[in-house]
């Protein structure tokens, strides 16, 4: 994987705060100089109250695509079983405007059973959804030729996940960002099989850029995830207090890093 700057992205959780906040957040966030912007896709809080106050992802990203000025934007992850694909794709190109060419498409197979159960939609099984998404990819490729207007850039794919068989495979055909879990050891072979898939289907690994969830104190984590290739390291906070300490502090790494 080549060497990249580092770069900072910020999830901001959008559950158990009103929406003031979460805007207010956003603000902060990028007055901090985060580089991307991410919420998630779910439609009830994954962590603490189950029936906390909640917010729809694309909705938040068209208003924050108004908000914002200069971070990018993102799902990190959009699910792919709740919104047709070429519906996606319009979305994705419809925010891409409003946004002056800010998005990131983040996509993923999905896999919150509350969410699908609540809103109708079939879980299936986590094959199947990993199916569903391989055939997606190339529809929403096909959609964005198709629009009038077309999005105002390539609009950068980033597929979520670490499944070594299926979602490292569509990481290597369709991804231009692949958003990683866990620890150092755990990334360091992932990448060696995302660099095998690339090499099965003719891809340059360097391509794509490596995301990892971060946190703690990035003197500690953030070197060592930084000679495996990482170079986005995503921080993420809860409400209805989000406390951006963390976002602080990886974003002065990444600034010592950045400027030598």
């Amino acid at each position: 994987m080549t060497s990249r700057p580092v770069r900072i992205g910020f999830q901001l959780q959008p559950q158990h705060a009103d929406y003031r906040t979460i805007r207010r957040v956003a603000a902060e966030a990028e007055e901090l100089g985060v580089d991307i912007l991410f919420n998630w896709d779910h439609f009830y809080p994954l962590h603490g109250e189950p029936d906390g106050l909640h917010f729809e992802c694309w909705t938040m990203l068209a208003a924050w695509a108004e908000q914002t000025t200069r971070v990018e934007i993102g799902a990190l992850v959009s699910c792919n079983s709740y919104r047709n694909p070429e519906l996606l794709a319009d979305m994705a190109r419809t925010v891409d405007h409003i946004s002056d060419g800010r998005l990131i498409l983040g996509i993923g197979s999905g896999w919150f059973e509350r969410d699908y159960q609540e809103y109708g939609y079939e879980f299936g099984t986590a094959g199947g959804r990993l199916d569903a998404l391989a055939e997606a990819l190339p529809r929403i490729e096909s959609r964005f030729a198709k629009l009038n207007p077309p999005p105002t850039r390539k609009i950068p794919v980033l597929i979520g996940g670490g499944g070594e068989k299926k979602t490292l495979r569509l990481v290597a055909r369709h991804a231009d960002i692949w958003h990683s879990f866990g620890d150092a050891a755990t990334v360091e072979r992932k990448i060696g099989i995302l660099k095998q898939h690339c090499a099965d289907v003719g891809r340059d690994p360097a391509e794509i850029e490596i995301s990892a969830a971060s946190g703690g104190v990035p003197a500690e984590s953030g070197p060592v995830m930084r000679d495996l290739g990482v170079s986005l390291f995503t921080v993420s906070a809860d409400g209805p207090d989000y406390d951006l300490s963390e976002l602080r502090a990886w974003i002065a790494w990444r600034d010592q890093v950045n400027n030598g």
